[in-house]
């Protein structure tokens, strides 16, 4: 690609990227671990011709809900609202999700031949709702504390009038 002057890295993330859920820590450590690398590695390449895109998918009728997904074997019943609640979620969902396999290939086509390609490419509208609604309360969190996150800097010292 850097002998060519150009081509298209696709990474496969998920919103579990961008979203934490309970009890799947461990799952949303590295796909946010490939975002972080999709976001510095697009800004490496770009010079070079060289496109990034981190593709993450919703809820896809794949087999990630099924089989392929390892659960720990033993319940804990502290946890039974939060990360039981979740994989009771999850595998009540498998099979019925809402992404279409084939349609995520063509939408990362798409991505891959155009002329301006995104960064990330959100897939499914259940997925889009959810990355939306973190948006929403992260600048919302971010607004709120921002008195006292601009307050860790050093004072700003300005001259006095003597000074000048």
């Amino acid at each position: 690609m850097r002998t060519r002057g150009a081509g298209h890295i696709i990474n496969i993330s998920s919103v579990g990227g961008f979203i934490g859920n309970p009890g799947g820590g461990y799952y949303n450590a590295t796909k946010f671990a490939v975002e972080g690398l999709t976001e510095a590695l697009a800004k490496e390449v770009k010079p070079l011709g060289i496109r990034v895109t981190a593709v993450e998918p919703g809820p896809f009728r794949t087999d990630w809900a099924g089989r392929s997904l390892k659960q720990a074997r033993h319940a804990i019943a502290a946890y039974a609202i939060t990360a039981g609640a979740r994989r009771a979620e999850i595998a009540g969902r498998s099979g019925k999700q809402p992404g279409d396999p084939t349609r995520a290939a063509d939408a990362i086509i798409q991505v891959v031949e155009c002329t301006d390609p995104p960064l990330n490419l959100i897939l499914g509208h259940d997925g889009l709702t959810r990355v939306r609604a973190k948006l929403r309360d992260l600048v919302a969190s971010i607004d709120k504390w921002e008195a006292v996150t601009v307050g860790a800097d050093f004072p700003v010292q300005t001259p006095s009038p003597e000074h000048k």
